[in-house]
């Protein structure tokens, strides 16, 4: 500004050495504009046709229009009341070019670029130049490029226009050589190390990047140093000073952590003080640290956070309860008094939902635990959230609770949501060594017209599967959650070509289902259903295929009642990390149809942060089916095993019992377990989005005739890519069978992929 306003000075002087009497403006015409408008220069003066010029309004006029930008020089000058606006603009930024750049694409380094002001179509400031070589050469600094160079050239063009071009050495990428921690006693440095996320060259730092010195990951690591000695009891522990040093080529940095570890403290004494409010037995319930313990401050944290988050279930939603530390450095023990300060016990104003954009806000609403004029429930805010994560309508559900300005007692609940596709036209590729390539499809919308509701069309008209159903869900069929829903289907089946011996199924049937909420986490289900199944079999099925036949005709109906039970706590239902997932379903043919039979199934998950961005998770399934009322279990509702939804690396449906001549008869009994490591796919960071596992699968399917034995189960390993893409759900997996059998049909890959709409 300073320079701006020294040039208007100057150029004054220029067009007023002598000042002139004040006169009224006659008109105004401006000279030497090329790219700017006229009326642009127009709007920045201070003085129009028809009123008065004077010395501090022509001074105005030239500050004003300096501080655009867009001109290099400003003069006036006064032609029988016509005021001249003489004015030289600053050429145009034609194109700016990059050379030698490999570690960022083009359109990364012009973001940043224009970030500055700098971009292509503004005008042209040499000042920008130099602000512009050091972003270049900030962003090659968070890749580790310390050596980077940038030479700038400028072209003049025609139609006062410039070319910028930056010829950029980008160097080699600078490693860290060498990190020393100095003043350790009591542990080894290689264990400290551990602690740390920057280390030095290995063999997958290619991909983590943690050889690369970054000023935000060693802050982090110092802490995880200092978190480690104070919940070991190090009270006194402290950083000296740390030295971050690179050699001159430019090659490698030396990182030397300074540290003075103290003596370790044990608790004497832990004392409740302030307004207690809860009965203090309760209260030293919530308190992990025990006298005559070592100190950990992580304990303590999570004391106190018991404690104020079980003030916040009370109404209190700005609780404290903080730790004051007493010391006996002679004896290395501390005494802790916690002071609690419960605050003003405060009530919810109003509950604001933004951007549910296709939801509804009744949709959003019915999962509120919370209610708006009831007293603030820290754990019903949490529950209402966790029912919003669940709904899978939203890839991200945040609260906050901001006090109503002007108030003590008053607080608001916002909750933010970031909606994601429900619609899908879901389409399914297999492959095999039998059908090559196998395709299914389906219609699915989750969430029609933002009501919350479910329909869904499928269509599966594969070598094998001949499937179209219609199913649609009322979630809310009653306001308190009881969901109501209805299903049509028509099936066809060509068992041969699953190796599973020549059968063909024909059914058609429909049923009604309703589901009640027992709990937060529990709900029950009940269904009742008809369906008519036409069999075909021939001279080459399986002898129980056609004793079966003979016994009940090709012709037979059914009334399938179904009983659920379903437990879900994981904290998301499209991208879980935590909790567990439970289902238990049983499906029994009723009297009053020609087929008496039950199928038993269970499927327990459960999901494990192994840090912030690895999960672990377990699936087990079990299943038992059979006949009763002296009706055997009908062959095509065998149980059956392998393939991309239990056993990764068998072909579908492949495992179990077979006859003589090789053909798959499934089984009864099925047990199946999945043990997966999810973590994001290189480069994504903690996008959750796009990820990889690996996993290893186990299960088998047992006959009639047959105990359950684990020494039959078949184990696979392997590597499984999931992508919540734009298109929809993708999954693509690669799988390696342990322990096959000769007679075991192998299915490496697997893949899955949907079409959003």
């Amino acid at each position: 500004m300073t320079r701006y306003l020294l040039t208007a000075f100057l150029c004054l002087w220029a067009g007023f050495a002598q000042a002139f009497d004040p006169f009224v403006v006659r008109d105004i015409r401006v000279e030497g504009i090329q790219r700017i408008e006229a009326g642009t220069v127009f709007s920045y003066l201070p003085v129009k046709v028809g009123e008065t010029m004077t010395d501090e309004k022509a001074a105005a006029a030239i500050k004003a229009l300096f501080a655009t930008g867009f001109f290099k020089d400003v003069r006036l000058e006064v032609q029988r009341d016509v005021l001249i606006v003489m004015i030289a603009e600053r050429p145009a930024v034609s194109q700016i070019d990059f050379i030698g750049n490999k570690e960022f694409e083009k359109e990364a380094l012009i973001k940043g670029l224009r970030e500055i002001g700098l971009a292509e179509g503004r005008s042209f400031d040499k000042a920008l130049l130099d602000q512009a070589e050091q972003e270049i050469k900030r962003l090659y600094l968070s890749r580790g490029r310390y050596g980077a160079s940038v030479v700038t050239t400028v072209t003049p063009l025609e139609r006062n226009r410039v070319g910028v071009s930056f010829s950029i050495n980008e160097g080699d990428v600078t490693k860290i050589h060498q990190i020393n921690i100095i003043g350790n006693k009591a542990y080894k440095e290689k264990d400290l190390l551990d602690l740390f996320v920057l280390q030095t060259p290995g063999w997958l730092t290619w991909y983590t990047k943690n050889d690369q010195y970054s000023k935000q990951k060693l802050s982090g690591d110092l802490e995880n140093l200092r978190s480690h000695y104070l919940n070991n009891g190090y009270l006194e522990f402290n950083i000296d000073s740390t030295q971050v040093s690179i050699t001159p080529d430019k090659k490698d940095i030396y990182i030397t952590v300074n540290i003075t570890e103290g003596e370790k403290y044990t608790v004497s004494d832990i004392k409740l003080g302030g307004d207690l409010l809860l009965p203090e037995a309760e209260l030293r319930g919530m308190i992990q640290l025990k006298p005559g313990e070592t100190f950990s401050r992580q304990m303590l944290n999570e004391s106190t956070k018991r404690i104020t988050d079980r003030l916040g279930n009370e109404g209190y939603a700005f609780a404290n309860a903080n730790s004051v530390p007493e010391l006996d450095k002679t004896a290395k023990r501390v005494g802790l008094t916690i002071m609690i300060d419960p605050g003003r016990r405060v009530y919810v104003r109003r509950i604001n939902v933004s951007g549910n954009t296709r939801t509804r806000d009744e949709v959003v609403r019915r999962e509120m635990r919370q209610l708006e004029g009831a007293y603030y429930d820290g754990d019903k805010i949490q529950k209402s959230k966790a029912r919003l994560d669940r709904l899978g309508y939203f890839t991200e559900v945040e609260v906050e609770t901001p006090a109503v300005p002007g108030t003590s007692d008053q607080v608001d609940v916002n909750f933010k949501v970031k909606e994601r596709p429900t619609g899908a036209i879901t389409v399914g590729a297999g492959f095999s060594s039998t059908e090559k390539l196998i395709l299914s499809g389906s219609i699915t919308q989750e969430n029609i017209f933002g009501s919350g509701k479910h329909i869904t069309a499928q269509v599966s008209t594969s070598r094998i599967n001949r499937n179209i159903g219609l199913s649609y869900t009322n979630p809310y069929y009653t306001v308190d959650g009881v969901s109501r829903g209805f299903d049509l289907y028509d099936r066809r089946t060509d068992a041969s070509l699953l190796g599973l011996g020549y059968y063909t199924t024909d059914t058609i049937g429909g049923g009604v289902r309703f589901g009640i909420p027992m709990t937060e986490v529990d709900k029950i289900g009940f269904g009742l259903g008809a369906e008519v199944t036409k069999l075909g079999v021939d001279s080459t099925s399986p002898l129980r295929y056609q004793e079966f036949v003979g016994l009940f005709g090709t012709r037979n109906t059914s009334i399938p009642g179904t009983l659920s039970w379903i437990r879900d706590q994981r904290d998301s239902a499209l991208l879980p990390t935590k909790g567990t997932l439970v289902r238990a379903n049983l499906e029994a043919g009723l009297p009053g149809g020609t087929l008496k039979y039950y199928k038993l199934t269970e499927q327990v998950q459960w999901y494990h942060p192994l840090s912030r961005t690895y999960t672990l998770k377990l699936n087990g399934e079990i299943g038992a089916a059979d006949g009763f009322g002296g009706k055997p279990l009908p062959f095509y509702k065998n149980l059956y095993a392998g393939g991309a939804t239990s056993v990764r690396g068998y072909d579908s449906y492949s495992l179990g019992p077979r006859d003589t001549l090789g053909s798959i008869l499934g089984g009864n009994k099925r047990i199946v377990g999945n043990a997966e490591v999810l973590f994001p796919m290189p480069g994504t960071g903690t996008d959750r989005s796009m990820r990889l596992s690996v996993f290893l699968d186990a299960g088998q399917v047992y006959g009639v005739d047959s105990k359950i034995q684990l020494s039959e189960l078949r184990y696979s390993t392997g590597l499984a890519f999931i992508w919540n893409s734009p298109m929809g759900p993708l999954s693509l997996s690669y799988g390696k069978p342990l322990n096959a059998k000769d007679t075991d049909s192998i299915q490496h890959v697997q893949f899955q992929l949907g079409q959003v709409f």
